[in-house]
């Protein structure tokens, strides 16, 4: 019998990636959204109010991606509750209903701003201390507490996956903006840094989540999870215009200066995600379920870059 697999968060960026990959692979994948759209089961607002009964009925695992992300433009008048009430109350009220259901296997998709935003001397393991410095961040962590308090008291198998920065072509936020910035051929002043960052290919990340989704020794873990190894920002650059088949100048510029603007201005978080480092140690994955990041992270980044060039030369035809 093929195995029911219930994503929420289908239509957004990573929710769509792994849905297909499942597809790939066989499963029956219940693509869950907050719309009706056609191919999608819309279950409207997400809270502590939501009914999922429908969705869940024979489903024996659920991969919950749907949350409240890093708002550009906050517009609530409490963005705390805000958060909470979707990625605390929300994911909650889906794992008791999961419980009620029969659902064996819970997958949630939390993320590294559990442990905090940079690294020094020691990467980010999963015995590493938590610090998160976001609302967003935090509600995660709310989130990941509740479900294992779920899982002792129902046996529900919680499994707790925190990815940093994810990219692939036609990745959101950040990650676009610096690909748009790459293919200006403009110099850039990221020359010779030598910060270390982790990212996750979406390969890479659908396949964990794969992993996850049936490998028996999964089930009751937290995984910190990225590519195969960290990169400068600078030699990022450089994979991006090497995937646009362009040249790229960088040049050295004090990382003071680029400090004060950063403040001055209210992008210190951008600052950090270019200037600061963020390791990732993903030995357990590998340990405990013989996971291996499929595709090499250089092999990544400039196939996103690549697809994401072409993309942009169709759109001028």
């Amino acid at each position: 019998m093929t195995q029911k697999i219930c994503v929420t968060g289908a239509t957004g960026f990573i929710g769509n990636g792994v849905c297909n990959y499942l597809d790939n692979l066989g499963y029956e994948v219940i693509r869950i959204s907050r719309d009706e759209k056609t191919g999608y089961s819309a279950v409207g607002n997400i809270d502590n109010k939501t009914n999922w009964k429908s969705v869940l009925i024979g489903s024996e695992c659920v991969v919950h991606l749907a949350a409240r992300a890093h708002i550009l433009h906050e517009q609530s008048l409490d963005p705390r509750e805000a958060f909470f009430k979707v990625n605390v109350e929300g994911t909650l009220n889906l794992a008791r209903q999961a419980v009620n259901a029969g659902v064996k296997r819970f997958v949630f998709i939390s993320s590294i701003g559990v442990n905090g935003e940079t690294t020094t001397n020691q990467p980010f393991t999963e015995k590493s201390n938590v610090h998160p410095q976001s609302l967003y961040a935090l509600s995660k962590l709310e989130a990941e507490s509740g479900l294992r308090k779920i899982e002792k008291e129902s046996g529900l198998e919680v499994v707790i996956i925190r990815p940093p920065l994810v990219y692939a072509a036609n990745a959101p936020g950040n990650f676009q903006r610096l690909m748009k910035l790459v293919s200006l051929n403009v110099p850039l002043p990221f020359g010779r840094l030598n910060n270390q960052r982790s990212f996750v290919a979406l390969d890479n990340l659908t396949d964990f989540i794969a992993a996850c989704i049936h490998h028996p020794a999964a089930g009751g873990e937290t995984f910190l999870i990225s590519d195969s190894q960290p990169v400068s920002t600078t030699e990022l650059i450089r994979l991006l215009s090497e995937g646009m088949e362009k040249k790229v100048t960088l040049f050295p510029f004090p990382g003071s200066i680029i400090w004060l603007g950063a403040r001055l201005i209210g992008k210190k978080k951008i600052y950090q995600q270019l200037y600061g480092s963020l390791v990732i140690d993903i030995t357990k994955a590998g340990n405990l379920l013989g996971w291996l990041p499929p595709v090499a992270f250089d092999e990544a980044l400039k196939k996103a870059a690549s697809a994401f060039h072409h993309a942009k030369e169709d759109g001028k035809s």
